[in-house]
């Protein structure tokens, strides 16, 4: 069995950075008099000392955040069931939120006068969505005169062999998504698509930042592969260098929720009106580089001409991978393993 490995440290792009606003609609009472509501999330989590500052005065709470790699908030919280350690959590995805729902670690909270057709039965609360693609450097193609690739079935072509990098479905929520993709795209075909994908040199990372600054020669410059899963924003972070590959998009929207038999539910009920608030949500496309739920939040004008949203992206039954998610995982873990038997 494919064991997991280290996810990478984050140095994101998708580091989440939000601007202080007012809690008011949210209950007060004297709990949050200096009490501590502990949130857990994924590791591209990231909140400035001042928004703390903000947050903390504002709902009376003190914030402690506890991080873990982006694809195991739910074996977290899974296996946290019985004795639950954190309040709330951040960064379970559209591809994970019913097999939260399903495991009973999720209890019933959505703010107040808050509204979005991504509501997963009134306990997870949309916070920011995006849509996972694969990503291309446009200037190491056009340096070298070759088309990038335009479909999942280019990257199995000999002239992008050893040219892409992608992120492990079982440790990366992009992985999954992207892992996803390719089984609604190919059926009962997509283990054959894995292996030839692989035979062609498809690198797989741990985690996103890993994929992105360290193996993407678009990221920072030094990395080898032209090719890299990612999001259809991630070109306005590099100001059009990159480009998405729209017929590769699928896409995934970020929950937040209060644990079932939390110490402190309404501290995890404070930060999730927090966080959907609009003064928040105008920040989410400049500082998480994700898209903002409330659709009355105006897009950047270096989003508007670089990171629109995709028209077509592919869709997916989500309640089907619900049901399937383990045993995806499980043959994709093996067929990844017999690709490589020395991981």
């Amino acid at each position: 069995m494919f064991s997991l490995r280290k996810v990478a440290a984050t140095i994101a792009v998708a580091a989440l950075a939000l601007a202080g606003c007012s809690a008011a609609d949210q209950k007060k009472s004297d709990s949050g008099k200096g009490s501590t509501v502990t949130i857990l999330t994924h590791d591209s989590f990231n909140l400035s000392k001042d928004d703390i500052a903000a947050f903390e005065k504002e709902s009376g709470y003190k914030l402690k955040t506890v991080s873990t790699g982006d694809g195991t908030v739910l074996n977290q919280l899974k296996l946290n069931k019985d004795k639950p350690t954190v309040d709330g959590f951040f960064g379970v995805d559209s591809f994970n939120a019913q097999a939260v729902v399903d495991a009973g670690v999720a209890a019933d909270f959505v703010p107040k006068d808050f509204s979005s057709p991504y509501i997963v039965d009134d306990k997870l609360t949309p916070i920011d969505r995006g849509h996972v693609c694969l990503n291309v450097d446009n200037e190491w193609f056009k340096a070298r005169n070759q088309a990038a690739p335009a479909s999942f079935d280019d990257l199995l072509k000999p002239e992008f062999k050893k040219l892409t990098v992608l992120t492990d479905p079982l440790t990366s929520t992009p992985g999954f998504a992207f892992l996803t993709a390719t089984i609604t795209k190919y059926g009962d075909d997509w283990k054959t698509y894995w292996t030839n994908l692989l035979a062609n040199g498809a690198k797989i990372d741990d985690g996103w930042s890993s994929a992105y600054y360290t193996d993407f020669s678009g990221g920072d410059g030094k990395g080898a592969y032209p090719i890299v899963l990612s999001y259809s924003s991630s070109p306005a972070y590099s100001q059009g260098k990159t480009g998405s590959v729209d017929a590769t998009c699928i896409e995934q929207v970020e929950y937040a929720g209060v644990t079932e038999g939390a110490k402190n539910p309404d501290g995890a009920q404070a930060f999730i009106s927090f966080l959907v608030s609009e003064k928040v949500q105008k920040t989410i496309p400049e500082n998480m580089y994700m898209y903002p739920v409330l659709d009355s939040v105006k897009l950047p004008d270096d989003w508007q001409k670089y990171a629109q949203m995709p028209k077509n992206p592919i869709e997916v039954d989500l309640k089907k991978v619900a049901k399937n998610r383990d045993s995806w995982l499980k043959d994709w873990s093996e067929l990844y393993q017999k690709s490589n038997p020395a991981k």
